[in-house]
């Protein structure tokens, strides 16, 4: 277990308090978002120094690992596509109804190059504002929805 306590304080800001020393308004930062969700993580501070290194999330109590998730989710907004329910247009630009784990949405795709094939089963979809939304196994979605894909792949 790591020796460390993270917390947010009265106003929202994150707190660091480790080796002594007090830190706030630290950030909790993903180095591989898509590939290594649960590993890998670092607590900096304001100017993006690295004070905490977190191997792997299971390392640390379930307390402290909720807090960190939470920091995380906070600062980082990466939707899951579920469900494609529907497209405008085969042609781009498109405007997708899609099932997210944050719930229905639309987004507009502006051309096949903003879909992003990370691996055999990964796929990155940015929308026109830059939205960034995550389908991470491709091979699970249902068949409607990877027909729908696959017209654009």
């Amino acid at each position: 277990m790591m020796d460390f306590q993270f917390e947010a304080n009265a106003s929202g800001q994150w707190a660091l308090q480790y080796g002594g020393e007090r830190h706030v308004g630290v950030l909790a930062v993903r180095a591989f978002p898509v590939a290594a969700a649960d590993e890998a993580i670092s607590i900096v501070d304001d100017r993006g120094h690295e004070l905490v290194w977190i191997a792997h999330l299971a390392d640390l109590s379930e307390p402290l690992r909720k807090r960190v998730l939470q920091a995380l989710n906070e600062r980082e907004f990466m939707p899951l596509i579920q469900k494609l329910h529907g497209v405008s247009s085969f042609a781009t630009p498109s405007t997708w109804d899609i099932e997210t784990d944050r719930g229905p949405t639309q987004l507009v795709l502006k051309g096949e190059e903003d879909i992003r094939r990370l691996s055999a089963t990964v796929l990155l979809v940015t929308d026109t504002q830059g939205v960034q939304y995550l389908i991470r196994d491709l091979p699970l979605m249902d068949r409607h929805s990877r027909k729908l894909l696959d017209r654009f792949l």
